[in-house]
């Protein structure tokens, strides 16, 4: 049995130490008002030692950024695999999608920081990564098994997606935000049941 190198988990463990630390900032305090000096400070790392494993604050945020995301898919998945049938699983899945966001953590670093922080482009590629690659595959066992309307996947994976991503978002921003998921799932209750055949 070959014994780990120490320096490869030692700079594993900075690594975790890191994110776990730079998440809880990003999380209570927002990207833009979280300082670099602050995160080495509180992970008990140097400055030097960030800049070794990230090239800098962005490049750390995506790392937190990517972790939410699977955090988020992973809470998707065991909604969905809660369910019995497959329709009862998209639905409990995209309604573990919006339940998800409201994690206040997820909701700051998700929803709110990452567009702005990593550019619409490459927040769409890690979502599409993480999320919409499973609503398509959800739609497409949906359809060939006669269960949904014949549409375009493609086009309906997407316009869920969206639609999803923006009520996450205004439910983030509303006064009220369980009233606001309440009213969301409601209306996502209905446009998916449109769908069926």
């Amino acid at each position: 049995m070959t014994k780990a190198n120490p320096k490869v988990v030692h700079g594993q463990e900075t690594v975790q130490k890191m994110v776990q630390v730079a998440r809880d900032l990003f999380s209570r305090h927002g990207y833009a008002n979280t300082p670099t000096e602050e995160i080495v400070h509180q992970a008990g790392v140097t400055r030097g030692a960030l800049y070794h494993h990230f090239k800098g604050k962005q490049d750390l945020f995506l790392a937190v950024f990517e972790e939410a995301q699977q955090e988020i898919s992973a809470r998707i998945v065991e909604a969905a695999e809660a369910a019995g049938t497959p329709w009862e699983a998209l639905t409990a899945g995209c309604q573990g999608f919006l339940a998800a966001c409201m994690d206040p953590q997820l909701q700051q670093i998700v929803i709110i920081d990452a567009p702005a922080v990593l550019g619409w482009e490459m927040w769409r590629q890690i979502d599409s990564k993480h999320g919409l690659n499973d609503l398509k595959q959800a739609l497409r066992d949906l359809s060939e098994a006669g269960l949904i309307k014949p549409l375009p996947l493609e086009a309906l994976a997407h316009l869920l997606s969206g639609a999803m991503n923006e009520a996450v978002l205004w439910i983030a921003q509303a006064e009220r935000p369980d009233q606001a998921l309440g009213e969301a799932t409601e209306a996502l209750n209905t446009l998916l049941a449109a769908l069926r055949e």
